[in-house]
């Protein structure tokens, strides 16, 4: 069976907003001290809000809040910060 993720992310997308996230040290201290306080069931998307990049890009091109997004795989990264 042909392994169809990316970096064992659903895709390319997912995986260079994660990388983004945990990688660069201002964006990682903000998602740490973000998922300290809370306490909903979105998180990734609630995150990309409270920073206000709805509609932007990374540096690398992709959508913060892209269509085709592991959403729920991005939701346990965060979670996981805390962890």
């Amino acid at each position: 069976m042909a392994n169809t993720t990316y970096e064992g992310w659903r895709n390319r997308a997912t995986w260079n907003v994660a990388l983004w996230i945990l990688n660069d040290e201002m964006m990682y201290r903000s998602a740490v001290a973000f998922m300290e306080q809370y306490k909903g069931k979105t998180p990734y998307l609630a995150f990309i809000h409270r920073l206000g990049l709805n509609g932007s890009r990374t540096p690398d091109r992709i959508l913060w809040d892209g269509r085709g997004l592991g959403y729920g795989e991005l939701n346990e990264m965060m979670r996981e910060l805390n962890s």
